[in-house]
């Protein structure tokens, strides 16, 4: 059965780096090919692509969506052309209890192709990505995430986003994480590496979530992979704080030893 990955994916400028970061992802999706072999497709849950309802790419051919603005001119000339995998979305769809549309007005977004340019770089494993359901609370996320288990068995499910991500409050020219910053961080780490989930579930209680997550979509992939990934071993990497309000730090889940 493959593992599950949630990535902290931070700013679209991440797809150009060659940093710690970024090595440490090429690792992590070494580790995975070296041990399961190549999946047949991934299934991505990037905080980039929200919907009224569970929505799936169902093409074979999906785009590439350049949803940054304000980058640095290179940052747009980077290519993650990939296939998609009409049975992998076939089998989402199938699931019953997530009433799947499809919908293919959106593509591989750069919550996507800003980690999967470093984790895979040979563009030859399909990706299907499944969208955030914004109607759902984290517990319903994370029960949806119970339901895409079944998938591991041929598939690879990655969660994108960031433990902490609020650019309101981002120091541009900061290599560190600012005192909310890392406790908010360290409780949902302590958290996931516990197994407590249900702390996951309700970060809200925690008084820095406000400031942590000012919006939500950008934790909800990891409660999915929670999800998928029930009371399964986790690997810490990543654990790292830069621009005062942004978390990498991310997750190798069940990946066996």
């Amino acid at each position: 059965m493959m593992p599950v990955v949630f990535v902290s994916h931070g700013t679209p400028e991440l797809a150009k780096e060659d940093s710690e970061i970024t090595r440490k992802l090429a690792e992590i999706g070494n580790k995975i090919i070296t041990k399961y072999g190549k999946p047949k497709g991934i299934l991505m849950i990037s905080s980039h692509w929200t919907t009224a309802g569970n929505c799936i790419q169902e093409t074979e051919y999906p785009d590439q969506i350049d949803d940054v603005s304000g980058m640095p001119n290179d940052l747009y000339h980077i290519s993650y052309s990939v296939l998609g995998n009409l049975e992998l979305s076939k089998r989402v769809k199938n699931i019953k209890k997530l009433k799947v549309k499809v919908d293919n007005s959106w593509g591989i977004d750069h919550g996507a192709w800003s980690v999967l340019v470093h984790m895979f770089p040979n563009k030859d494993i399909p990706v299907v990505q499944l969208s955030i359901n914004e109607i759902y609370n984290p517990k319903d996320c994370y029960e949806a995430g119970k339901l895409l288990q079944e998938l591991r068995d041929e598939y690879l499910i990655i969660g994108s986003g960031s433990v902490v991500h609020n650019l309101r409050q981002a120091d541009w020219t900061s290599d560190k994480g600012s005192a909310e910053c890392i406790e908010f961080d360290d409780y949902i780490k302590k958290s996931v590496e516990e197994r407590k989930d249900e702390e996951v579930i309700s970060f809200d209680n925690n008084p820095n979530s406000k400031y942590a997550v000012p919006t939500t979509e950008h934790l909800m992939p990891l409660l999915y992979c929670l999800g998928a990934s029930v009371n399964e071993k986790v690997e810490v990497f990543n654990n790292i704080h830069t621009k005062n309000a942004i978390s990498m730090t991310s997750f190798l889940i069940g990946y066996d030893d």
